[in-house]
């Protein structure tokens, strides 16, 4: 079929493990943009979701990290973290083997990837499918783009992915949704855990949803860490689906920093096919 809705969203492990501390309002608009995308993605008749996430230090070590990779497991399980502290009962996620296949073997005509055939989900996975597919009855293919540990990619290389990974999603007969999580300004595991830029992140978010190419991948690592901390490493995950989802701009659904959360929580809308549908 072909790729039938996009977007991003936050996956801060606080947002449900430490959920009733934030401001009731925002918590509030919060959760309501997260239950609109995951209506966007079942009004569109997604029979897959494929994830870009970035994984921390779950499955993918110092020893072999590797760029990008996909799964192509059976099945997933997740969350790895102790589901008393994130507060997510732990499960088993559907996959779809066979289409992760043939989403692999198209991409890796223009973008080199690596596979797994086992996956444990983590944060960057378990929240956003928390609220996405609450009945986890969706089949998910995960992508993990290594943010966590250099030498990363140049950030050209997360757009060529997202790329490669439009185009296969036009090849297949099924209709999927493009969804990547993380990517705002974040300190993790430093003296400066909370601390928030949001207007670096603002920017960021106002260069996704219009697609501005130049101006994304003009970002450095040096600049991305100085502003943003090592968590903002993440807005590779973003530029990937911004890159697939190029000739339409997207839309905010939230966007506020939530300091409980230690980060600025957002969700975006990028690609809406029933939006192309009414121009047409």
């Amino acid at each position: 079929m072909s790729l039938v809705y996009a977007g991003t969203c936050c996956h801060s492990p606080a947002i449900t493990s430490r959920g009733e501390m934030a401001d009731p309002q925002l918590r509030r608009q919060l959760l309501e943009a997260f239950d609109r995308q995951r209506q966007a993605i079942e009004g569109a008749g997604s029979e897959a979701i494929v994830m870009v996430s970035s994984e921390h230090f779950a499955n993918f070590f110092m020893d072999n990290m590797p760029t990008f990779s996909i799964g192509i497991a059976d099945e997933y399980y997740g969350p790895i973290e102790d589901p008393n502290w994130l507060k997510i009962p732990r499960t088993t996620i559907p996959a779809n083997p066979d289409l992760s296949l043939r989403l692999i073997n198209q991409v890796m005509q223009s973008v080199d990837v690596c596979f797994a055939q086992e996956w444990k989900f983590d944060h960057g996975m378990s929240v956003p499918l928390h609220f996405l597919t609450p009945q986890y009855k969706t089949p998910i293919i995960p992508v993990n783009i290594n943010c966590q540990s250099m030498p990363m990619s140049p950030l050209h290389r997360s757009w060529a992915l997202g790329q490669a990974l439009r185009e296969a999603i036009d090849s297949a007969p099924e209709k999927i949704a493009l969804i990547g999580t993380g990517g705002t300004s974040h300190w993790p595991c430093t003296p400066d855990s909370g601390k928030i830029n949001e207007a670096w992140d603002r920017v960021l978010i106002d260069h996704l949803i219009n697609k501005r190419k130049d101006a994304l991948l003009a970002y450095t690592d040096e600049d991305t860490y100085r502003e943003g901390g090592g968590g903002a490493f993440e807005i590779r995950t973003s530029i990937c689906i911004a890159a697939a989802t190029e000739e339409q701009t997207g839309e905010v659904w939230f966007c506020e920093p939530i300091p409980i959360y230690a980060t600025t929580c957002s969700i975006l809308s990028l690609y809406q096919q029933q939006s192309l549908d009414l121009l047409t």
